[in-house]
């Protein structure tokens, strides 16, 4: 289930790097907007990080990392959601997802549903125990995973679909 797709690593001196964030990052407003319309939509679809794992496995950490960190703040200042309580949570768990996206795609050369698969597990698990260490109980840290699991799904299998239909771009 691997299929051979031109993978970027764009540098901040490209234009190209930040045209291709603004995308993702629209991406990433519109989608929970649309989740949001659905009682607990957020927490159990996790949709401020789907764009994030596009942008990164496709575009390299570069665009990873923009849509990652502005993503969420973009949500928070325009529609309070996710709460500025939850941002350094969500953000580090956006890098995270950033992080492992690219070295995944990097690594694999391909767009590979076990890449994406274990960069979405990575930053799960690791997101999981940082979380914990922030907030300091351990039933709350697990929410992603207890609530959120249909869209860490989505990410690896929408995601896989996503890159897939983006081989000649």
């Amino acid at each position: 289930m691997d299929t051979t797709v031109k993978l970027y690593s764009l540098s901040y001196k490209e234009t190209r790097t930040y045209l291709f964030s603004l995308i993702f990052i629209a991406g990433n407003i519109v989608l929970p907007q649309i989740c949001h319309l659905l009682p607990n939509g957020g927490l159990m679809w996790l949709p401020i990080y789907f764009f994030t794992l596009i942008a990164a496995y496709k575009y390299g950490i570069g665009v990873g990392l923009l849509t990652a960190v502005a993503s969420p703040l973009v949500n928070s200042l325009l529609f309070g959601m996710p709460p500025a309580a939850a941002l350094p949570v969500i953000i580090i768990k956006s890098v995270l997802l950033a992080a492992g996206a690219a070295y995944a795609a990097r690594f694999s050369g391909k767009v590979s549903l076990l890449a994406i698969a274990a960069a979405v597990v990575a930053y799960q698990v690791i997101g999981t125990l940082v979380e914990w260490a922030i907030v300091a109980d351990f039933f709350r840290a697990l929410k992603d995973l207890r609530i959120g699991y249909p869209g860490l799904l989505v990410q690896i299998f929408l995601g896989y679909a996503v890159l897939k239909a983006l081989v000649k771009l």
